[in-house]
C-alpha cells in the first residue's frame, strides 16, 4: 500500500500535436495519489497557506470557477492531489518565463489514479516542471521546507537552453495570429512556418529569401562600403590597414578625427570612435585587430552624431533604435568600477540576458572601456573627482525607439542600402545628428549592412514602444491571402481508412497534384513508395509535411496516435470518419483506459474538432454515433451512406447541403436538388465493389476538395486496390 502522501507517476506522455485535451501539444500524466485519494485540501492542515506564500501568483489561476482567485477557491474547498498538482506546474513554467494557461485533470477508472494533461512549449521543461512540482506539493502537504527559488532558476536555465529564442518566437507567434502553422526543425531556431510546397523557412531574422551571397556581402564591409557608394549611398571614406603604422598613415589620409574597427567585426567589438591622435589609433589598432580574425582592420571617417540601427524587411522600414552614450559621474569617493555599477548597472532594463534591452557593462567589453578610460587618463580603479563626467561607452545601447521621427529621406536611403547588399531582412547601421530631419540637410552615412540583425532592441525597447516585428516579417514572407497550407486530408475509421486513404491520394493525384500518404501501408510520394513501414505516426507524417514538393497531403489516423502522439497536423481540410468499432476499440484502447463509449467518442472528435472553417467533415450518415459528430465541424459537412431516404441524408439535402448515396447500384453526389450520376458500381473493380461505403467516403472527400466528377471518375476507373501493383 502506498504511503498517504506519495504521489506517483504511472505514465508520462508528450502528445505533440491535437489530441483529446487540445489542440496544441501537452504532457498528459497518469497520477496515482495513494492514499491522498482520502484527503483532499481542505483536510490536509496549512496546504492552502504554504502553497500561497511559496507560489503567490496561484492568485490568478481562474480554474473552473471562471474568476480570478478561482483555484484558491476550490483549495479552500477541497481538491484532490492531482488537480494541485497540474495548477503548480502551469505555475512553474510561467515562473520560469514559459508562459502557459492550459491544463485539466480527470478521473481514471482506477481509484486513486488521474489523468492530468497540461500545456507545455517544450517537452523537457514540462517534464522538469512536473517533477519540480511533485517535490513541491509534497513538501507543502509533509510541512517540510523547498527551496523555490533555486529550482525556478534551474527551471529557467532550461528553458532559456530548450526553447525558441525570443526574437524567433515573437515571428512564431505572429504566424500563428495568422493561422500560419508551424515546425520546429532543430533544437535551435530553425522554423518551418507552413506545410509542403507553400512552407517558408526563417533562422531568427534570416529567411530562406536571404541568399548566402547577400550575407557574404554585408559581412564583408569594405566591399560593402564599395557597393553601397558606386549607388550614391552616403558612407564614410575609409580603407583596409594591416599595421599600427598603417592605421596611423590612413587616419591622416582620411583626416581626423577617424573610427577603427575589425574587417569581420560585430556588435560593436572592437570598435574605436572620434580618434584623434596617434597614440589613440595605436591602441584601437590593436583592439580591433584582437577582436577581428586577424586578416585586417578598417580605418575610416569619424562621423559625427548619434547610432540609429533601422530595421528593413523587404522593402520597408519596419523599425529604428537610436543609441545613447554611457557616462558615469564622479563623487570623489567611488572608483569608476563602483560608480557603472551604482549608476548604470542599477538601471532595471539592463542585465546579462536577452530578456533586458541594455547590456549590463562588465568584463564582456572591458577591452573597449578600458581604450576609452585611457583615453580620457583614467583606469578602472581611479576615483573621478566630484561632479567630472567619464565617458563609459560611446557606441551600443541601441535600444531606444524612434521609428515614428525618422525622415523619410533617411528611410529610403536605408532601404537603397539593403536592396543593394541583397537582404530580404537587414539591419541598417546609420550615423546621424538627427534622425528627423532630411538627410542632405546634415552629415549623415551608412556604416554596416547586417545580415541576420538583432531584433530585441525593436521587441524590447529601453523606452518608446515595442514594434511589430514579427509580423512585419510574416507578412514579408506570406502575402495577406496565404496561410502557408495545402489541403490536408485526415481519414479515421475502424476499418477500411487505409483503403479510403489510398484512394483519396489517387484521386488527388490525378487531379495534377503531386500527393503524398501516410497510412498502414507506408508512406507514398504519387505512386512510388518510399517506405514500407506502418505509416500512421508522428516521424512519418513529419517527413510529409516538410516534403516541399507536397501540393497535398492524406494521413490515415488511429484512435492510439491520437491517444499516444497526437495529430501530425495542426488542421485540416477535410476530416473523414468512415466508421466506429465501439466493442473492438474499446478493447484495444482498455490500457489507456478508454473504457466506455463516451470515451471512444472524445477521442474520435479530435479529427473533426480539427477541421477548417474553411474545410469539410465527411462522415458516415449510416452510422448514429458519427453524425453526432457534425454539430462539433467548424465548417461544412457531406454525408454519405447507402440510403439515399435515411433522414440523415435526405435532411441534410434538404438544407441545400452535399451528400453522397448509392442509387441504383451508381454512386451519385447531389447538392440540395442538384444531382450528379457517377460510375455503376457494377464497372469498378471487385474489391472497390464489395465496399461501396469506403468507395462514397473517398469519392466525398474528392468532391470536398473541389475534384470534378468527371476526374473522380477517372480515378475510380485507374485505381489498383492492390498496393503493389499501384504503389502510391
Amino acid at each position: 500500500m502506498t504511503n498517504k502522501k506519495d504521489i506517483k507517476f504511472v505514465r508520462v506522455t508528450y502528445l505533440r500535436g491535437p489530441n483529446i485535451w487540445t489542440y496544441r501539444p501537452v504532457i498528459e500524466a497518469w497520477v496515482d495519489i495513494g492514499e491522498l485519494e482520502q484527503f483532499p485540501s481542505n483536510l490536509l492542515p496549512g496546504l492552502t497557506d504554504r502553497l500561497t506564500t511559496w507560489l503567490p501568483s496561484l492568485i490568478e489561476h481562474r480554474c473552473g470557477v471562471g474568476e480570478r482567485g478561482g483555484f484558491i477557491e476550490r483549495l479552500r474547498e477541497g481538491t484532490w492531489a492531482a488537480h494541485i498538482l497540474e495548477h503548480i506546474v502551469l505555475e512553474l513554467q510561467n515562473l520560469a518565463g514559459m508562459r502557459t494557461g492550459f491544463g485539466k485533470t480527470r478521473k481514471a477508472a482506477e481509484p486513486s489514479l488521474y489523468k492530468m494533461a497540461f500545456r507545455t512549449r517544450q517537452e523537457e521543461v514540462g517534464r522538469a516542471a512536473l517533477e519540480i512540482g511533485r517535490e513541491l506539493l509534497l513538501a507543502a502537504i509533509d510541512d517540510t521546507p523547498f527551496d523555490l527559488a533555486t529550482k525556478v532558476e534551474e527551471l529557467r536555465d532550461l528553458a532559456d537552453s530548450l526553447c525558441l529564442g525570443p526574437s524567433t518566437a515573437h515571428i512564431v507567434d505572429a504566424a500563428t495570429s495568422r493561422s500560419i502553422p508551424w515546425m520546429r526543425l532543430n533544437d535551435g531556431n530553425l522554423v518551418q512556418l507552413g506545410y509542403g510546397n507553400t512552407q517558408r523557412r526563417i533562422w531568427t531574422a534570416e529567411t530562406d529569401q536571404t541568399s548566402a551571397i547577400a550575407e557574404s556581402i554585408s559581412s564583408d564591409k569594405d566591399l560593402t562600403k564599395s557597393l553601397l557608394k558606386s549607388c550614391g549611398v552616403p558612407v564614410p571614406d575609409g580603407t583596409l590597414v594591416h599595421s599600427a603604422e598603417e592605421a596611423w598613415e590612413a587616419a591622416q589620409d582620411v583626416g581626423l578625427p577617424v573610427v577603427l574597427k575589425p574587417y569581420d567585426g560585430n556588435h560593436g567589438r572592437g570598435v574605436s570612435l572620434d580618434l584623434k591622435t596617434e597614440a589613440d589609433v595605436i591602441a584601437a589598432f590593436k583592439l580591433a585587430d584582437r577582436k577581428g580574425d586577424g586578416s585586417a582592420v578598417i580605418v575610416e571617417q569619424f562621423i559625427p552624431g548619434n547610432e540609429h540601427r533601422v530595421l528593413v524587411v523587404g522593402k520597408k522600414v519596419v523599425a529604428v533604435a537610436a543609441g545613447e552614450a554611457a557616462w558615469v559621474t564622479g563623487d570623489g569617493k567611488a572608483n569608476i568600477i563602483e560608480l557603472v555599477d551604482d549608476q548604470i548597472n542599477s538601471d532595471p532594463r539592463r542585465g546579462t540576458t536577452e530578456e533586458f534591452p541594455l547590456n549590463a557593462l562588465g568584463p564582456q567589453n572591458g577591452a573597449e572601456i578600458i581604450l576609452e578610460l585611457e583615453r580620457q587618463g583614467f583606469t578602472a580603479y581611479d576615483i573621478p573627482p566630484k561632479d567630472h563626467r567619464v565617458l563609459i561607452q560611446r557606441n551600443g545601447n541601441v535600444a531606444f525607439d524612434v521609428t515614428d521621427n525618422i525622415h523619410p529621406s533617411i528611410a529610403a536611403v536605408a532601404t537603397l542600402a539593403a536592396r543593394v547588399v541583397g537582404l530580404d531582412v537587414a539591419g541598417v547601421d546609420l550615423v546621424v545628428e538627427d534622425i528627423s530631419k532630411p538627410l542632405h540637410s546634415q552629415r549623415g552615412a551608412i556604416i554596416e549592412v547586417n545580415a541576420g540583425p538583432g531584433l530585441l532592441s525593436h521587441l524590447k525597447p529601453a523606452s518608446g514602444k515595442p514594434r511589430p516585428i514579427g509580423t512585419a516579417i510574416i507578412e514579408h514572407l506570406f502575402p495577406s491571402d496565404a496561410n502557408g497550407r495545402v489541403p490536408i486530408i485526415g481519414v479515421a475509421g475502424a476499418s477500411g481508412s487505409t483503403l479510403i486513404s489510398r484512394l483519396i491520394a489517387h484521386l488527388i493525384q490525378v487531379s495534377g497534384k503531386h500527393v503524398g500518404l501516410a497510412c498502414s501501408s507506408g508512406i507514398f510520394l504519387d505512386q512510388r513508395q518510399i517506405d514500407a513501414n506502418n505509416g500512421i505516426n508522428w516521424t512519418a507524417g513529419q517527413r510529409l509535411l516538410i516534403n516541399r514538393s507536397i501540393e497535398a497531403a492524406v494521413f490515415e489516423t488511429s484512435n492510439r496516435m491520437i491517444l499516444t502522439e497526437g495529430l501530425v497536423y495542426d488542421k485540416c481540410a477535410v476530416g473523414v470518419v468512415s466508421e466506429i468499432d465501439e466493442k473492438t476499440e474499446l478493447k484495444n484502447l482498455s490500457d489507456l483506459y478508454i473504457t466506455d463509449a463516451d470515451k471512444l467518442f472524445n477521442v474520435v472528435r479530435t479529427q473533426i474538432d480539427v477541421v477548417l472553417p474553411s474545410g469539410v467533415a465527411v462522415l458516415n450518415a449510416d452510422n448514429p454515433t458519427i453524425v453526432e459528430l457534425a454539430e462539433l465541424c467548424d465548417g461544412k459537412v457531406i454525408f454519405y451512406g447507402k440510403n439515399s431516404a435515411s433522414d440523415v441524408i435526405a435532411n441534410h439535402r434538404a438544407e441545400g447541403e452535399r451528400v453522397v448515396f448509392l442509387r441504383d447500384n451508381c454512386i451519385v453526389l447531389a447538392l440540395g436538388k442538384e444531382e450528379t450520376a457517377l460510375l455503376p458500381l457494377s464497372s469498378l473493380k471487385p474489391v472497390k465493389a464489395a465496399q461501396p461505403e469506403n468507395v462514397m467516403a473517398a469519392v466525398a472527400a474528392a468532391w470536398a476538395l473541389s475534384i470534378s466528377p468527371d476526374l473522380i471518375e477517372a480515378g475510380l476507373r485507374t485505381f489498383e486496390s492492390t498496393p503493389k501493383k499501384t504503389p502510391y
